[in-house]
């Protein structure tokens, strides 16, 4: 089967850190052949040392979305860009991977949902926390039924000072909001995807700007506090259809002891469970909590180190990702992070802040 051809579409911190580098560890699946930026070094930075000989560099997306042999094109971009240029990659007949969030809000994540189910293309959004080995097996763990009915959960996304001080982070217009739709949203998606629970009946939410002004201790050094335009911490309440309850805390910069990311917490009438993970936790935990012959017990998964003279290592979350992304377009397979999943994280995180706005419970 042919390599499949990938067009990058924003080079900056993701593609870097996860995306490039993932696409290139999959060279026997893949090759990128096209890398747009609105900033042209960037682009060619990226082409030289991810792309292909001859690799193309476009400052305009439309360009690069042109290309006839392009297959895929990932979207890694600021938030508020992903709906255009994945409504019009999708209408090149491309398939698409989108960074998270999906959109900035409802609507944009919307016209999305619409231009993929009419392209007959793949679609996805990169949660890639859902490839963490412990993430897996606590997923397993519920598929199995071994929580029990899960009626409780809160999803964790906690940074105690570590406010992002470089791209558009921080930019409104470019985001369209703060830590609630940058990290908030891995843990809402881990949290309902645990659940497997996308039913919502209502959502309430506050959100704070209250620290704009408190740039000492950033672990990512000081910002400009008159430039500082979006929420620093977010809080919503979610409420099921079925009567299951979520709690949502986001936070950059919160005056809290414990650093709690991209985890979750599950309550179940079986069992209980958590992932603790973030700047607190040298190494993810997955802690099982139930009653073992009538006495309440603790469990916690065990990390087992390397083996003397063996060099392999299991591939991180990027790669995973990327090569069931990859797999699922060469062997027409569904994603594991579906764009109806996607969609309604975004409609939960939109509601928190239209029910901070207008002061009221929003109603699904």
């Amino acid at each position: 089967m042919k390599k499949l051809k990938v067009g990058i579409i924003g080079c900056g911190g993701i593609a870097n850190q996860k995306h490039m580098p993932a696409l290139k560890a999959l060279s026997e699946d893949c090759e990128m052949v096209a890398f747009c930026d609105i900033i042209e070094s960037r682009a060619v930075k990226a082409a030289e040392q991810f792309g292909v000989p001859g690799a193309r560099v476009y400052t305009d997306y439309r360009d690069l979305l042109q290309e006839a042999e392009i297959d895929v094109v990932h979207v890694l971009t600021p938030n508020v860009s992903h709906c255009p240029i994945t409504v019009a990659a999708f209408e090149a007949g491309k398939h698409v991977m989108c960074e998270k969030p999906m959109a900035h809000n409802t609507e944009a994540a919307r016209q999305m949902l619409d231009a993929w189910r009419k392209s007959g293309k793949k679609f996805t959004i990169a949660y890639q926390n859902r490839f963490r080995p412990e993430v897996q097996t606590l997923y397993r763990s519920c598929r199995n039924g071994e929580l029990g009915e899960i009626y409780f959960a809160k999803a964790h996304a906690v940074r105690r000072r570590a406010v992002p001080t470089w791209g558009v982070f921080q930019n409104k217009a470019e985001q369209g909001g703060g830590p609630l739709i940058d990290i908030g949203t891995h843990a809402l998606d881990m949290t309902l995807w645990m659940m497997d629970n996308y039913e919502v009946d209502s959502v309430t939410g506050s959100v704070f700007y209250k620290m704009a002004d408190q740039v000492e201790g950033n672990i990512f050094g000081p910002w400009d506090p008159a430039t500082f335009e979006v929420e620093d911490s977010a809080f919503g309440f979610i409420k099921m259809k079925n009567g299951a309850t979520i709690f949502l805390e986001a936070s950059w910069v919160l005056n809290v002891v414990e650093s709690r990311e991209a985890s979750t917490t599950l309550c179940g009438t079986k069992a209980g469970a958590e992932i603790r993970s973030g700047m607190s936790y040298p190494k993810p935990e997955l802690i099982y909590n139930r009653v073992l012959h009538g006495t309440p017990t603790d469990e916690r998964n065990s990390y087992m180190g390397d083996v003397a003279y063996f060099g392999g290592a299991q591939a991180g979350e990027g790669v995973a990702e990327a090569r069931q992304w990859l797999e699922a377009i060469k062997y027409d397979r569904e994603p594991l992070v579906q764009p109806e999943q996607a969609f309604v994280v975004t409609q939960i995180l939109d509601a928190i802040y239209q029910s901070h706005a207008l002061g009221k419970e929003i109603k699904f």
